[in-house]
């Protein structure tokens, strides 16, 4: 007992740095998601269409790569994309056991009018730090990149 009172003790800067971090993610995340949802669509169904519309046609596992919310589920966000008309899977020449995604028109549209209130919503949420300070950020956070 007294082990795990010293370890807390020791490690109580860490420990707090950890929850301040966690609680700022969750936070920032809730009023990002806060324009993806308005449009109807769910946070995984705009990764991939932001991903497609940004990086052009991709495979799934580059879509899986490219995208900056993680799906469980990517099979079911592509069949209900494609069901709706938002992209489409095409076989990759190169391997007939692949597909190759892309965005349709109708796909491009959707997020066209989403990304412009999604960008100012993120601008406002990063708005409590100088551009100084999100430069400092963005160098320590990269430091957690390869652990």
């Amino acid at each position: 007992m007294d082990n795990i009172k010293d370890l807390l003790e020791e490690n109580k800067l860490t420990l707090s740095t950890l929850v301040v971090f966690t609680r700022a993610e969750n936070a920032i995340h809730k009023r990002e998601y806060e324009t993806i949802k308005e449009s109807g669509l769910t946070i995984s169904q705009f990764g991939v269409l932001e991903a497609l519309y940004n990086k052009g046609n991709l495979r799934i596992c580059e879509l899986i790569e490219k995208m900056l919310t993680t799906s469980g589920n990517i099979t079911v966000v592509i069949k209900n994309l494609e069901k709706d008309g938002f992209i489409k899977r095409n076989i990759d020449p190169e391997d007939k056991r692949s597909c190759i995604i892309s965005i349709t028109d109708k796909g491009k549209d959707i997020i066209e009018g989403i990304l412009p209130n999604h960008i100012n919503n993120i601008k406002n949420i990063f708005d409590v730090l100088s551009d100084e300070e999100k430069v400092t950020l963005k160098n320590i956070l990269k430091k957690f990149k390869n652990i």
